[in-house]
């Protein structure tokens, strides 16, 4: 397939864009700030913890982010603090170093391919701008559009992104993301999707991965009559909908249900 080339006309646009995408932005809550210090005591000898446990956390978050070193970070918030107007003393290194050590909650890692890790995969669409939709725009003429597909897929917990993958627009969801997961060597623990997902090949390419596949079966799915195998999941997730009165309000109440304990999967996973 011969790729086409598109001469730029727009250089101020174009050049704008690059630009902007060095650009950074940081918002903090108020309530954060306002949790800043400490309210707790231990009612034990010696000096209680200024900082709150909220604030280490915070602090340790922008380290896992930016991949910075204790020394560094302190410098780092420092510098944001002064830009931003924040007129708030800044841990050290050392009390950092020391409170991370006793704090009372856990941030997971944000490391791409790990094991065992609940996916969640979904696409949406991107229309391309090539010369024909330049000539619509400009001269009203119909011209053929063209679309493309974004598909990725998310680490339920840490919200890192897994995979991706750019098509065109004929491709079903389920048939890139079985392609997706071929491309990883690890095994998964669950997949999820909306019901566009529910085809053979992705629930059995799941299933070889040691996951369970948590896609929603079409209205007028029936059961498969299998005793084991992704075939079973799919017949259990047919039999957990009529078990919440089957229908529209069933469905309903099954996704309101995953979604329930995908959240509380989430906050174990930050929180413990």
């Amino acid at each position: 397939m011969q790729t086409e080339t598109y001469k730029i006309r727009n250089w101020s646009d174009y050049n704008r864009a690059l630009i902007q995408r060095g650009s950074i932005n940081f918002w903090i809550e108020q309530e954060s700030l306002k949790k800043w210090f400490s309210s707790y005591h231990s009612c034990k000898s010696g000096r209680p913890e200024t900082y709150s446990d909220e604030a280490i956390l915070m602090l340790l978050i922008f380290r896992e982010v930016f991949k910075l070193t204790l020394r560094s970070l302190e410098g780092f918030i420092k510098s944001i603090f002064e830009m931003m107007g924040i007129d708030l003393p800044v841990p050290s290194y050392t009390q950092i170093s020391r409170r991370a050590k006793t704090l009372h909650k856990r941030i997971r890692k944000l490391l791409k391919g790990k094991k065992n890790c609940d996916i969640i995969f979904d696409s949406t669409g991107l229309k391309v701008y090539v010369e024909g939709e330049w000539k619509m725009k400009v001269h009203g003429k119909s011209k053929r559009r063209t679309w493309r597909k974004f598909h990725i897929g998310i680490d339920v917990h840490s919200q890192d992104i897994l995979c991706c993958e750019l098509t065109k627009n004929n491709e079903g969801d389920a048939e890139v993301a079985e392609k997706m997961l071929n491309k990883m060597s690890e095994s998964i623990k669950s997949a999820r999707g909306d019901g566009a997902y529910d085809g053979a090949r992705f629930r059995k390419k799941v299933h070889e991965k040691g996951g369970v596949c948590i896609v929603s079966p079409p209205r007028d799915a029936t059961y498969k009559g299998a005793f084991d195998g992704w075939e079973r999941e799919r017949d259990a997730s047919l039999a957990e909908i009529e078990g919440f009165g089957g229908g529209e309000e069933g469905r309903k109440l099954w996704k309101y249900f995953l979604d329930i304990m995908k959240d509380r999967l989430w906050k174990k996973a930050c929180f413990g």
